[in-house]
């Protein structure tokens, strides 16, 4: 259940993100309101997987590790962004970290 739970507040953080670029500025109403509910969400979310005996270093590397790789291919696939050789070398460093702490953690 923990897991579920910060898989949610992944999705949450990665929607609230794309929706602060849609937001411009805050100027459009429609996605800051969805750019502070998905934050919200997420840090709720990140709470409860937290509170149920995830470690906290794991959680917060997996939550924050994830919603960075898939916020930057989002961007190269929706939102034009440049996904250069060295961007993806970055990611796949970010994914390598999050396995090896997991791998690292007491389960």
């Amino acid at each position: 259940m923990p897991w579920l739970l910060l898989s949610l507040a992944i999705a949450s953080e990665v929607l609230a993100t794309s929706a602060l670029k849609l937001s411009n500025g805050f100027t459009h109403i429609a996605w800051t309101i969805v750019v502070a509910a998905g934050y919200i969400t997420s840090f709720v979310l990140l709470s409860q997987a937290l509170k149920l005996q995830l470690e906290m270093g794991t959680a917060y590397a997996v939550w924050s590790g994830a919603g960075t790789a898939a916020i930057a291919l989002i961007g190269a696939a929706f939102m034009g962004e440049t996904l250069t050789p060295l961007k993806i070398g970055g990611i796949l460093l970010i994914i390598g970290g999050v396995i090896v702490l997991n791998l690292a953690g007491g389960h």
